[in-house]
């Protein structure tokens, strides 16, 4: 495969139930997407990647990893220490389920009831049978006790069985959305629910096949715009959900492979990961639709790649001192492979405060990430030669767009890592946690399955992610190293502003760009298959389908 393009992918996450459904799944996704690569061969020249992040220093109280940073040996499963788990400066204040999906929310609404909300399965229809409530959908926790928290509902229109990436929450309204995805794509039925006034029961508003295709998801910060990207399915579309009852197209375009997206709090940028041909991150100017104008255009502020990337997973939008930054994080390797010479891409920060010429000044990176430690026998962990779980990153997450002080990632079998990115030019890490509890395959041992963005409780130092092959975990900081000690209750403190200035001064050497972007083109490069109208229109007939199955699911 050529150097900076993807070709054809798909994600596949087998889980313990419907093995048969499993094994299926993954012969026909892997069969039609090309661009997963299983063999493990080391050659005498490894790729140049940016160097690890440090370990993080872990305190009392703490079950370091016994080696590698981020590595779970297959001598620590047969052990059984692998059993006991991996915390660093953390502990386990709660846990719930067996399965868990790409995204947790938290949200607190008008009564003051507290809510988790989080997609419960990484492949629709697997899972059910091992969950609590023998339910598939988006649950939802009330967390009124974090140390026990209770199932109030599962949420089981068509788009909240089957998410994949694309569960949203906008705080300031008060909705839940997502759009029908998978790991390639689905017809993009949109489902808006209202958590406003008791988010322990979601209200249906509405469920419709506006999104065109589906795969990942998100709201404007105002609450008044959807958006849905489909990755493979190059659909890219603009829905006005002013009134979640009754939402309307604003605009859609087949121009674009687009992963993951946010949008900056005005509403007149987008921040998108780019599949197409020279991977990597789109800005665009979304002015137009923000404005409602008619006949809207998207135009291209800027587009940037980087030398070790790998599938873009998502752009989140932060300022810290006052500069505006994107924390970015790829999923898997390049080409989807275990082999030591497709990077890992991980996780970066970049700088957009001349958004038109956007530049990585630092990454976040693990040891198992390098293609050294790749080489060696850590490909004989349970799940590491699994194309797509490994020693990877998949998602981070910050609590507050305002200098956040963390970064919460998940970084597949290594778990969730937390890292300090107040000065953004040198972060660092300084927490984990990892629950090595499940296999992901039957006859092998026990791995993390970690691919979800987590929610965050301040106040209490909580952080809450979902693993697949486990469930719910609500994880508490311990140590001080969060939240910061002379914050602000439900704040985080930030690296004074000439800090920040002093860091940008003193930077350390990046390696050399990447090349050139290609210019925008009319047809790029996607992930999954292509998209011809047939398979568009069987896609729908499959979602409408799910309608059916949702009324045989629902509680009577």
């Amino acid at each position: 495969m050529a150097k900076g393009t993807l070709g054809a992918r798909a994600e596949f996450f087998p889980m313990r139930g419907a093995r048969s459904f499993s094994v299926f799944a993954a012969a026909l996704l892997l069969a039609g997407s090309g661009g997963l690569v299983g063999a493990h061969a080391a050659t005498s020249t490894l790729p140049t990647v940016p160097p690890a992040i440090a370990d993080a220093p872990c305190g009392p109280g703490s079950k370091p990893e016994t080696g590698t940073q981020g590595r779970v040996s297959a001598a620590d499963v047969a052990s059984g220490r692998a059993a006991q788990g991996y915390t660093c400066n953390t502990e386990i204040r709660s846990h719930y389920g067996r399965t868990g999906g790409f995204k947790v929310f938290r949200y607190i609404d008008a009564a003051g009831h507290e809510c988790a909300f989080y997609d419960s399965t990484l492949l629709f229809p697997t899972a059910a049978a091992l969950n609590p409530t023998q339910r598939l959908g988006v649950f939802v926790l009330d967390m009124a006790d974090p140390a026990h928290p209770v199932q109030t509902d599962a949420l089981t229109t068509p788009a909240m069985l089957s998410p994949h990436e694309s569960l949203s929450l906008d705080t300031k309204r008060g909705l839940l959305a997502a759009d029908m995805g998978y790991p390639t794509f689905n017809p993009g039925f949109v489902d808006i629910y209202d958590v406003h006034k008791d988010c322990r029961h979601p209200q249906l508003q509405s469920s419709s096949p506006l999104g065109i295709l589906g795969h990942e998801g998100n709201f404007t910060p105002d609450g008044n715009t959807f958006w849905v990207s489909s990755a493979g399915g190059k659909t890219f579309t603009a829905l006005d959900i002013s009134n979640p009852v009754v939402p309307k197209l604003l605009w859609t375009s087949a121009k674009y492979a687009i992963h993951g997206l946010n949008v900056s709090d005005d509403g007149n940028r987008v921040y998108a990961a780019d599949l197409g041909n020279s991977p990597g991150l789109w800005i665009f100017d979304s002015s137009d639709i923000q404005k409602r104008l008619p006949n809207p255009q998207m135009r291209v502020v800027s587009h940037l790649t980087w030398p070790e990337v790998s599938i873009p997973q998502v752009p989140i939008p932060v300022t810290i001192g006052g500069h505006p930054y994107l924390v970015e994080i790829d999923e898997y390797s390049r080409g989807t492979t275990t082999s030591p010479n497709s990077p890992v891409g991980a996780a970066r920060i970049i700088d957009i405060g001349d958004e038109t010429h956007p530049k990585v000044i630092s990454r976040m990176r693990l040891q198992v990430n390098q293609p050294a430690n790749r080489a060696g026998d850590q490909v004989k962990d349970p799940g590491a030669n699994f194309l797509v779980q490994g020693y990877a990153g998949h998602y981070c997450a910050v609590p507050s767009r305002t200098d956040p002080g963390i970064a919460a990632c998940s970084f597949i079998m290594s778990g969730l890592r937390v890292f300090d990115i107040r000065d953004p030019y040198h972060p660092r890490e300084i927490a984990y946690a990892n629950s090595v509890v499940n296999a992901t395959k039957p006859g092998e041992g026990a791995s993390a399955f970690d691919m979800s963005a987590p929610a965050f409780a301040p106040e209490r130092g909580e952080i809450w992610y979902a693993d697949g092959n486990s469930g719910f975990y609500n994880v508490h900081l311990t140590n001080g190293v969060w939240p910061f000690a002379t914050a602000a209750a439900g704040t985080a403190q930030t690296a004074h502003p000439a800090a920040v200035q002093a860091a940008r001064v003193n930077q350390p050497a990046q390696l050399a760009p990447a090349a050139p972007p290609a210019a925008p083109a009319a047809q790029l490069a996607t992930t999954g298959t292509s998209v011809p109208v047939g398979a568009a229109g069987a896609a729908l007939i499959g979602g409408l389908a799910l309608l059916g199955f949702r009324r045989r699911v629902a509680p009577r």
